[in-house]
């Protein structure tokens, strides 16, 4: 292994926790006798290339400095090679770290965890979602939950997690089902009405809403939660819920454990790891041990 390992930083995550949380890490990696270069990009895609780039010329390891949008784009470098995925998750969610049980908002403590993993050779080797030519690991949304990160999105005017939560208050006033055609590992077409589905390869989504809460990230399945069709007091009524992963025995709920699902809904786009995919319909295949996490 190249005593060479690349920090893969973006440096609004938090507003502006992720080009705080590069030293510190960066540190405790030098500390332990590795060799550190940063990687920047002028947007996604130049950041993307060149983490690509690092990937391709061998470094020891790719270690994502910011939030679950950082952690998505890392996933799509190191998906499917061999060099290792580190997590210094200091994002407003962290919710792909979270699941690992990797530490969230210490970037120091982070640093140490992946230097000593490269030293162990301890690696996690767990699965991941693919839709398309997109990685993802935590938790492909459809339905109310991807209409209000739609909405969201669309609000400049306010600024922060604030404005997802005015968007669910809009979102729940328009409440209505949506008709889904859906297809689990190849199976007969089923037509729903559902209020959402959503394809767990992790647990949780947007801040630790568990909305996935028994999935597993190395048992090369989904977990589907779909929640069916329902009234707007039964949601506030469950939403709460989503917190503890205690909805999932709510009799509109149901789960399958599946490696595959095709899924069509007009109107709705889908978001993975809280980065738009774009309009249903897609494929979504869960990868086995497609990527390997430093963990401790």
């Amino acid at each position: 292994m190249t005593s060479e390992i690349t920090l893969f930083v973006n440096p609004t995550a938090g507003r502006g926790r992720g080009a705080r949380a590069a030293q510190p890490a960066a540190s405790a990696l030098r500390d332990a006798g590795f060799s550190v270069r940063t990687v920047l990009g002028e947007d996604a895609a130049d950041a993307l290339r060149r983490a690509r780039e690092a990937v391709a010329g061998g470094t020891g390891a790719l270690i994502a400095v910011g939030g679950d949008g950082m952690m998505s784009l890392a996933l799509q470098a190191v998906a499917g090679t061999s060099t290792p995925l580190g997590a210094v998750a200091v994002g407003t969610g962290n919710d792909f770290a979270r699941a690992l049980g990797l530490p969230v908002r210490d970037p120091a403590a982070a640093g140490r965890l992946c230097a000593e993993a490269l030293k162990a050779g301890t690696v996690r080797e767990i699965d991941l979602g693919r839709a398309g030519e997109r990685w993802f690991g935590s938790v492909l949304a459809s339905g109310l939950d991807s209409r209000v990160n739609d909405r969201g999105n669309r609000m400049r005017w306010i600024g922060g997690r604030f404005k997802y939560d005015v968007a669910l208050l809009a979102e729940l006033a328009a409440l209505r089902p949506f008709a889904y055609r859906v297809r689990l590992d190849g199976g007969p077409v089923r037509e729903i009405e559902a209020t959402l589905i959503a394809v767990g390869n992790g647990t949780a989504y947007g801040g630790g809403m568990r909305i996935c809460a028994d999935a597993v990230m190395d048992d090369g399945l989904f977990d589907v939660t779909v929640v069916g069709a329902c009234s707007r007091t039964t949601l506030l009524r469950v939403f709460p819920r989503v917190y503890k992963g205690t909805h999932l025995d709510h009799p509109v709920v149901s789960v399958h454990r599946v490696t595959s699902i095709e899924l069509a809904a007009a109107g709705v786009t889908a978001y993975a790891d809280g980065e738009p995919l774009g309009p249903l319909p897609l494929t979504a295949t869960c990868v086995p041990r497609a990527v390997r996490v430093l963990t401790g």
